[in-house]
């Protein structure tokens, strides 16, 4: 476990650098990753952030949704991924119920930090800036995540996209505003209705990273499974699988039992 003291140069450089990459390119690419092996394979084919997602509980722990992540699961594969990596950024979650109060999620963003996060998120926008100040005040770089919020799917009755409404869309235009007035590096956007995430990255200095958001921001972030195909039983629409890890294994498997059973 590390101390806040010892988040690298590097990597402070390397978040520090998105202000530019905003203004000048290229698109920032992001991918979640939970584990030693996938995080060392991202980061050495060239991923520019890390995101230890609390997606986890769904796609390597089978919980319906991310409401059931604890802190402890985060702080498990935070530091499972801080071995693997050498060059990009990792982002951690705070996950459901970790941040409310700013008491709270200022002790539980230097848990992570502890942990090898090099910035932490949480979801929400206006409701949460004392939470968030307090994160930045103490010098840990904050990553914001407003639209659709997972960790809302039981309030809200599902996974909803935003900005459909005048009034969702002021709201979207409010929360990211408010983010970006206290210090976000960057906002994860997701799900929400592309026009008003395009408008959204017009009007805020810190990058903008979409997921089912459009094109038009700053960068994108998908589930690494849901990229690799090794997720087979649920894949979002806007998911692009680009290779079948699923079913090479489902082959490989079963090759190797039928050998097991010939021999």
């Amino acid at each position: 476990m590390r101390a806040l003291s010892s988040l690298s140069f590097a990597m402070l450089t390397r978040l520090s650098q998105l202000a530019e990459r905003k203004i000048h390119g290229p698109p920032i690419a992001v991918l979640t990753a939970y584990d030693y092996p996938t995080a060392r394979l991202l980061d050495e084919a060239g991923v520019d952030l890390l995101l230890v997602g609390d997606s986890l509980g769904m796609v390597v722990l089978g919980l319906p949704d991310t409401t059931g992540v604890t802190m402890e699961m985060m702080l498990h594969h935070t530091a499972a991924v801080r071995r693997a990596v050498k060059r990009a950024p990792v982002i951690a979650d705070l996950p459901s119920h970790s941040y409310d109060t700013p008491e709270q999620a200022l002790a539980n963003a230097q848990r992570l930090v502890a942990a090898g996060a090099d910035a932490v998120k949480l979801e929400g926008g206006v409701g949460f800036i004392p939470q968030i100040k307090a994160i930045i005040a103490a010098g840990i770089p904050f990553i914001g995540h407003i639209g659709m919020l997972p960790q809302s799917v039981k309030e809200e009755g599902g996974y909803k996209k935003k900005g459909k409404t005048p009034a969702q869309v002021e709201q979207l235009i409010a929360d990211a505003i408010a983010l970006d007035e206290v210090g976000a590096l960057a906002m994860v956007l997701e799900s929400m209705v592309p026009e008003v995430a395009a408008e959204i990255t017009r009007r805020v200095k810190a990058s903008t990273i979409g997921i089912g958001a459009g094109r038009q921001t700053d960068g994108q972030v998908l589930v690494t499974h849901d990229l690799i195909g090794s997720f087979p039983w649920f894949r979002p629409p806007f998911a692009k699988a680009r290779a079948d890890v699923a079913g090479e294994t489902l082959r490989a498997v079963r090759e190797y039992v039928q050998e097991c059973q010939t021999a």
